[in-house]
């Protein structure tokens, strides 16, 4: 194998490698993007999970004060 071959076959390697470089590049780049986007659903996800707790919480609240007014008739009416 001539010098001039050697040299040709390098190129084409380093071109190949220049090219998957470039797409990986790319392709970290649209992750990036995805990650970025998730993490604003995971956000949301979360105040709205935080919401519906308080909301749980408040539910129960008033169950107990009903079930406190119901004991309280039904001593009443004994």
């Amino acid at each position: 194998m001539t010098i001039d071959e050697r040299l040709e076959k390098l190129t084409e390697r380093h071109e190949a490698l220049a090219e998957s470089v470039e797409l990986l590049t790319q392709s970290i780049h649209e992750q990036g993007a995805n990650i970025d986007k998730l993490r604003v659903n995971i956000d949301k996800l979360i105040a709205n999970s935080a919401q519906d707790a308080e909301n749980i919480r408040a539910l129960a609240r008033i169950a107990e004060l009903h079930q406190t007014r119901i004991e309280k008739l039904e001593e009443r009416q004994n």
